[in-house]
């Protein structure tokens, strides 16, 4: 399935509330685009829209025409695991829930590459929060969708495995189509090849004077000039959403 491009258009409401009466968003094919804002802006909402769980007045959309459902892989804020489940069969769920054969070399090898082969027959409520986290990572990359939508996918995890982690998922989803919600400069620094900044006024592309996005492929060196150029530049344009 190829990864096409995404599209939203149109008024974002929350339990019936009216966060935003039009917003416009479009996620190129095959890159990896952050959405950045501070937190309650809606940046999740938007997000859930494209995969068919919040209410919207308006149409999100893949671009090419076809419909999103069978082509999303969502990770949530909340990890989702299923406590009654081993991490492994967590990581498998969408093959049960499908009816579909498991790959259990795949299984194994995105297991190895989050770091928890050794825990793949535990049960959820055995991890620690950043090893949840990167359950609910491998589960993303298992499913092998040409469209990832990320909702602060890397927050719970220290600074050593989040810069592995992130290494790990900017390589494992190349030439998907990635929306990618944050609210961490840095991380929209190092994986962007859009940086969209979503405040009170609706959805903007970060300011390409102030912060031209770096021409290196992703994931950028976090100590990198550019990478910390960009970072600055984009804690900045937060600072001025600030009342």
């Amino acid at each position: 399935m190829s990864a096409p491009a995404l599209r939203f258009s149109g008024a974002l409401r929350v339990a019936g509330r009216v966060l935003f009466d039009r917003i416009e968003l479009t996620a190129p094919a095959g890159h990896w685009t952050c959405l950045l804002g501070p937190s309650g802006i809606g940046k999740s909402t938007v997000l859930h829209g494209f995969a068919g769980l919040a209410e919207t007045d308006g149409a999100a959309m893949a671009a090419d025409g076809h419909p999103l459902p069978g082509r999303v892989a969502l990770m949530a804020q909340s990890d989702m695991l299923l406590p009654w489940l081993s991490i492994g069969a967590n990581v498998t769920l969408g093959d049960r829930l499908r009816g579909t054969r498991t790959d259990a070399d795949r299984a194994a090898q995105v297991l190895r590459d989050v770091g928890l082969a050794d825990l793949a027959q535990r049960k959820p409520r055995a991890l620690s929060g950043g090893q949840r986290q990167r359950a609910a990572l491998a589960r993303v990359l298992y499913e092998d969708r040409p469209v990832v939508l990320l909702d602060e996918p890397f927050s719970a995890l220290d600074v050593a495995t989040r810069t592995a982690m992130q290494a790990l998922a900017a390589r494992e989803l190349a030439g998907r189509t990635v929306l990618h919600v944050t609210h961490d400069p840095a991380e929209a620094a190092r994986l962007g090849q859009q940086i969209l900044i979503m405040t009170r006024a609706g959805i903007t592309p970060a300011p390409p004077a102030a912060a031209p996005i770096p021409r290196a492929p992703i994931p950028r060196a976090p100590d990198a000039a550019d990478t910390l150029t960009v970072t600055g530049a984009l804690t900045r344009a937060l600072l001025e959403t600030v009342p």
